[in-house]
């Protein structure tokens, strides 16, 4: 295949021109357009029921996925490959003066060509070798690549045996409701086609792991994600009367010394290691000002896995929990008495225990206590905050807790442990499975090819370092363990749970060989085009014709 790479460069521009940040009418604009486009190629209008814009189900917004699917005619056959990515971006505040223009490449390149800008940026707008742009590098440069090879083979069906389905989802930047709408047509089209699934290939991008590397990654898997939260629950107190409270606050910052950057909190798989938590949201729960102090907090960590299931991760963070409560009371404790000294007042020993609990513990401890009250009460509260437009699932975590823990009749200070967001599986595939055994032959094969054509190393590694829709196409984890963290996680509703079935339906290997380039997220957000352009796309074809075979 002789890839054109103006034609993938203008298609790229033509797209990061569209504004399409997530949970904004722009996000459903460009799905629009996106199924405009494939809708007007001759294949597609000679089939036009093999090209879907697909509303979401069970989301408060109105958006679409795209779905497009090419029947190869060199050999007929059930086995299909996915090529996904998402078409929505991050916001552009980050620009700041420069936010007008977030999306004109042109433009922004002509701008970081003058002096004022850190000397690789004005480097690279220098050079014909990269796109600037908001969505430049995430994702709309692998998204361009997947539109071109889905054209390609449209117009070559008889180079493709199987099939080619493609699957361009929204909402990724957020909760992925796109992904997880996306499985139920993906099982749809299935069932009506008899498609056979055998891999999934994601096009998100790619940079250096450390400074000076100048690899190329393709991952064969990648990193689960978790958002383990801490409610604590203190006395209040006059702040003219301190140490007769226990400060919330006290037990969150001991906490966060316990957890921040802690490299024993890695997961380690296959050589390969997470990066260790960081705090997210750190927060007391006070409404507004007062001398009073708080009586409840929260905080929530980001927490990467390899091979830690749920339970492992919160039977790790009990433990941390316990030292920093223990902390927490030590110091309080300590700086009690020292004051007592330097003022003369009498010293009373402190009888604050540590009391740290899961919340499927704490959850049936209530119950056990209060019966079919309580869990009416807290029926009818979950129910009236889903009703609240654009409802944050960890705010709304975090009100159920909070209203589970006022139940608690001891009222002595408490940490409950829980899952506030979604989960995005890790996904690892053994040794004993055959399709990705078959994947991996097929990935390494077309490296093979294609390394001569690229004067950089494109290496393989097992786990995509960041967070992808690609934890949405199998499950490496077993019933108990997500069991587990269904019984941890605080809502109610189908919108805020993980769709097992719908995954298992599907428990394809996949990989992600996706562009180059710098600075997702940042103002300074570029691609590299002779890789992501050229050799992405023709490393994806040689996987695909080497899968369907």
């Amino acid at each position: 295949m002789q890839v054109n790479r103006q034609e993938i460069e203008q298609l790229l521009k033509d797209l990061i021109h569209q504004s399409s940040i997530v949970n904004t009418d722009g996000e459903r604009k460009i799905a629009e357009n996106i199924y405009r486009y494939i809708s007007a190629l001759p294949y597609f209008q000679e089939r036009p029921d093999q090209v879907e814009l697909s509303t979401t189900y069970n989301d408060s917004r109105h958006r679409y996925n795209v779905l497009a699917y090419v029947k190869g005619e060199a050999t007929v056959s059930n086995e299909t490959v996915i090529l996904m990515g998402h078409m929505d971006t991050v916001g552009t505040s980050d620009f700041g003066k420069w936010q007008e223009i977030a999306n004109d490449p042109d433009r922004l390149k002509e701008i970081y060509q003058k002096e004022g800008v850190p000397n690789e940026i004005r480097e690279h707008a220098l050079s014909s070798d990269w796109m600037f742009g908001r969505g430049s590098l995430d994702m709309k440069s692998g998204v361009a690549s997947h539109l071109y090879l889905l054209k390609h083979f449209a117009e070559h069906p008889k180079e493709l045996k199987g099939n080619l389905l493609v699957l361009i989802e929204c909402d990724e930047e957020d909760s992925s409701n796109g992904i997880r709408s996306a499985l139920k047509d993906l099982r749809r089209i299935k069932d009506r086609e008899d498609f056979e699934y055998i891999a999934a290939i994601n096009s998100d991008y790619t940079s250096p792991r450390f400074q000076g590397d100048e690899n190329r990654y393709i991952y064969t898997g990648t990193v689960g994600k978790l958002l383990p939260t801490f409610f604590i629950a203190g006395k209040e107190t006059h702040v003219g009367q301190v140490f007769e409270g226990f400060d919330p606050n006290l037990i969150i910052s001991e906490l966060t010394k316990e957890i921040d950057y802690n490299p024993l909190l890695s997961d380690e798989m296959h050589g390969e290691w997470t990066l260790p938590p960081v705090s997210l949201k750190q927060t007391d729960l006070k409404p507004f000002y007062d001398v009073q102090t708080p009586l409840s907090a929260f905080v929530y960590y980001n927490f990467f896995v390899h091979s830690w299931s749920p339970k492992e991760v919160l039977d790790r963070l009990e433990i941390h929990a316990n030292r920093a409560f223990e902390q927490a009371i030590r110091t309080y404790s300590e700086r009690y008495e020292l004051y007592c000294k330097l003022s003369g007042e009498p010293y009373k020993p402190v009888q604050i225990k540590p009391r740290v609990y899961s919340f499927e513990k704490y959850y049936t401890w209530l119950k056990e206590e209060h019966g079919e009250a309580f869990e009416k009460e807290i029926g009818k509260l979950c129910e009236k905050i889903m009703k609240e437009p654009d409802m944050d699932i960890r705010k709304f975590s975090c009100r159920v807790v909070d209203e589970i823990w006022r139940w608690d009749q001891t009222k002595e200070p408490v940490i409950i442990l829980f899952y506030s967001n979604i989960y995005y599986p890790r996904v690892a595939f053994t040794e004993d499975s055959v399709l990705g055994n078959r994947l991996l032959q097929a990935i390494d094969s077309a490296v093979d090819h294609v390394q001569p054509y690229h004067p950089k190393q494109i290496l393989s590694r097992q786990f995509f370092p960041y967070i992808s829709d690609m934890s949405f196409m199998a499950v490496s984890d077993d019933d108990e363990s997500l069991a587990y963290l269904d019984r941890n996680m605080p809502t109610w509703g189908e919108e805020y749970r993980l769709n097992v079935e719908d995954i298992k339906a599907l428990n394809v290997p996949v990989c992600n060989i996706g562009p180059y380039g710098f600075d997702a997220h940042k103002k300074y957000e570029r691609v590299e085009l002779s890789y992501s352009l050229e050799i992405v796309p023709f490393l994806t074809y040689s996987v695909i014709r080497r899968l369907c075979k």
